[in-house]
């Protein structure tokens, strides 16, 4: 794929955009309200969704290349099973905002709760068996509109829908016939608590829908398959439609981080500039953050995870943000460091200069040519972060850097999920397609082990680079980090009042 992909305008147009373009001209489409269908389609939500996409972006063909590929990598007398997420809660019977399981949107694109799909190898390619609430204008009353049969095979390419409540006959019956059922993991533990039951996760009251146990786990052992492994492999390389979303996700990101950085001063809370992050997304059409947003002033920088955002922000410190939005079901993941009054001090500006040298340097070397993985590349931010450090006059004995200074790893996988999957095998080298983070850090204690001026300066630069062949495209690249760029956009924020 050319270089000049994104330099171009997104095809992805943002929704402030097209919102502007439909009040200026008042020629708004004609749109069906509510919806017919559970989630945005082209005639309900033109704003969003395009003709022949079945999520933004995602085309019907691509979904179904999806299917066809998967089937295509398992053995003969295979079938795929996969059931949605749960809708979860917050307190009774207060739900969260619902979001799908990664791997059956991955498969179909699908964002209703209570349904699964069931793919089984043909002479043309697969059958898709997609599994539903279908309409209920009792439940639609209170919850909103659902896509009835015929519709949801339409719209999602499915040979045949079915009602929810035939699920476990089907997949009983089906079962029988295959030597290998590739499933979403039933059998794992998870803080002493036993995941259970397909079956009873689909078909019983919503208060146990967290409970797995049954038809997959009673499948012999050499028959049942992960399905999360083989999709895993699929999800690393993106293409060319998912970069475009991902590189939207990333704009809309870049420039919260840009506007976070003007809006920020001292004396404001640190949840101030978080909520302020998160606003400017959703105002650009984010559905949701990616992960909790670390707002960290000053000292709290030393927690890697900082997310309590709950401190004052003073004058003289050092902001890192890491936050970014979901948009379009992509992560975005961008770390910026900044000071609070828009000028760094010394130490302050040394200490970035040398975060930031070996974070370009890592960049460049993120290409299929360069042959690296990630193991290889974190071991380049080390001995690069050594050096840089050396030259600060820091004195550093063995595992000083590693355990004290720079604790976490340099990078991971992102696209649907924020870290994309836990099959990603970190010793391989990295292939044109794959989008990784790219975030080395440097955090200073306050012991005599290091100089006294950089004593509680934490710094972290993260972008999210697309790999190609012979060069990287950091997709990341509308979020200021160059010393002068952050300082100019930070200068933005005199006279400017919360909101």
């Amino acid at each position: 794929m050319s270089v000049l992909l994104f330099r171009q305008r997104s095809l992805v147009l943002p929704l402030q955009s097209l919102l502007r373009t439909y009040s200026t001209h008042s020629n708004i489409p004609d749109f069906s309200k509510p919806s017919t269908l559970g989630q945005p389609h082209f005639l309900s939500h033109p704003h969003i969704v395009r003709k022949n996409e079945v999520t933004p972006g995602i085309s019907l063909s691509e979904y179904k290349s999806r299917r066809a590929r998967l089937m295509a990598r398992l053995p003969e007398s295979s079938m795929v099973v996969s059931v949605a997420a749960s809708v979860k809660y917050m307190s009774g019977e207060i739900f969260y905002k619902f979001r799908q399981s990664s791997d059956f949107w991955y498969l179909t694109g699908f964002q209703e709760p209570e349904s699964a799909v069931i793919l089984e190898s043909t002479s043309g390619g697969c059958k898709t068996t997609l599994f539903c609430r279908g309409r209920d204008s009792s439940k639609e009353k209170w919850e909103g509109p659902q896509t009835d049969f015929e519709t949801a095979a339409s719209v999602f390419g499915a040979d045949d829908v079915q009602p929810i409540d035939e699920f476990p006959s089907v997949l009983k019956s089906l079962s029988g016939y295959y030597s290998y059922v590739y499933a979403d993991s039933t059998n794992s533990s998870k803080r002493g608590r036993q995941t259970k039951s397909i079956l009873r996760y689909l078909t019983s009251p919503s208060s146990s829908r967290n409970e797995y146990d049954g038809i997959i786990d009673a499948l012999p052992s050499a028959k049942r398959k992960s399905l999360a492994a083989e999709l895993a492999a699929m999800r690393a390389i993106k293409s060319e439609a998912e970069q475009r979303v991902m590189r939207e996700a990333a704009d809309i990101s870049g420039r919260a981080h840009a506007k976070s950085m003007r809006f920020t001063r001292s004396g404001m809370s640190e949840s101030a500039v978080a909520a302020h992050f998160e606003y400017l997304c959703a105002l650009a059409g984010s559905q949701r953050p990616a992960y909790v947003p670390v707002v960290a002033s000053g000292a709290n920088a030393l927690i890697i995870h900082y997310t309590a955002n709950d401190q004052i922000i003073r004058d003289d410190e050092l902001i890192l943000i890491d936050a970014g939005c979901e948009y379009n079901g992509y992560a975005s993941d961008i770390t910026r460091t900044y000071p609070a009054n828009g000028t760094f001090t010394g130490p302050q500006r040394d200490l970035y200069a040398a975060v930031l040298s070996a974070q370009k340097a890592l960049i460049s070397r993120c290409s299929e040519s360069a042959q690296l993985s990630l193991d290889a590349l974190h071991r380049e931010s080390c001995s690069l972060l050594r050096v840089e450090l050396n030259q600060l006059g820091f004195s550093l004995s063995a595992g000083d850097l590693e355990r004290e200074l720079y604790p976490h790893y340099l990078s991971h996988p992102i696209g649907i999920d924020l870290h994309e999957s836990k099959h990603f095998q970190r010793g391989v080298p990295l292939v044109s397609g794959m989008v990784v983070t790219i975030e080395p850090g440097i955090y200073v204690p306050p012991t005599p082990l290091f100089p006294k001026h950089f004593h509680n300066l934490g710094i972290r630069i993260e972008d999210e680079v697309l790999i190609q062949k012979d060069h990287p495209i950091i997709l990341s690249v509308a979020a200021p980090k160059e010393i002068a760029d952050v300082e100019g956009a930070c200068k933005g924020s005199i006279g400017l009042e919360p909101y």
